[in-house]
């Protein structure tokens, strides 16, 4: 998933995606804890992904407040 992507999506589907986010990073967390993750670079990527959400909602929320 890249930013342009993301972009293209409008904020509810963003804040559906981000709770999708926050979910898979609560799994890996809790299968890192219990010794279960093969992989911990998941971790990091749904941390990031997660931030580039955000990011892009900010961004869309910014230009939303500018055009009133």
């Amino acid at each position: 998933m890249n930013a342009q992507e993301l972009r293209d999506k409008t904020p509810d589907q963003l804040r559906e995606e981000l709770a999708n986010l926050k979910k898979e990073s609560f799994n890996l967390r809790f299968q890192q804890a219990t010794g279960q993750l093969e992989s911990t670079a998941g971790i990091k990527a749904a941390r990031r992904n997660a931030a580039r959400v955000k990011t892009i909602l900010n961004e869309k929320a910014a230009a939303a407040a500018s055009a009133e």
